[in-house]
């Protein structure tokens, strides 16, 4: 294995730095809650993170907090993702391949609208209490 430099050490630790960054709380209003059981990495759950971690990068977002949990219970609709943030229910999507987690960044969590043909929970508005 080749020594690295000290540029490259440096270049290391902010790359880092970047990916620690989207994991810290503080200063963070809206939440990605990814499930990462067996069934949902065997259904591409690991490909789904990436994609949301790019979408993030690509908005610029820094408000964004993605997490990782483990069996949601919704087998047959992995990989799931539940999106939780203001002035919106908390949201369960179904069947989130990469090209569904761009389009609820920039639909469901920027323009607070849902993308409706992959809800697949969500509370009823007339049950929520205010």
């Amino acid at each position: 294995m080749p020594k690295l430099t000290l540029d490259d050490l440096r270049k290391l630790r902010e790359e880092k730095k970047h990916e620690i960054e989207k994991r810290e709380t503080e200063g963070k209003d809206i939440e990605i809650v990814i499930g990462m059981g067996t069934c949902g990495i065997a259904a591409g759950a690991k490909d789904s993170l990436e994609a949301f971690l790019k979408e993030i990068d690509k908005q610029k977002l820094k408000n964004v907090i993605v997490r990782q949990t483990g069996c949601m219970g919704y087998c047959s609709n992995e990989p799931t993702v539940e999106i939780k943030m203001a002035d919106m229910p908390a949201t369960i999507y179904g069947n989130v391949n990469a090209d569904v987690a761009s389009k609820i960044v920039t639909d469901h969590i920027m323009n607070k609208k849902l993308v409706s043909d992959h809800v697949f929970d969500k509370p009823s508005v007339d049950i929520i209490k205010k």
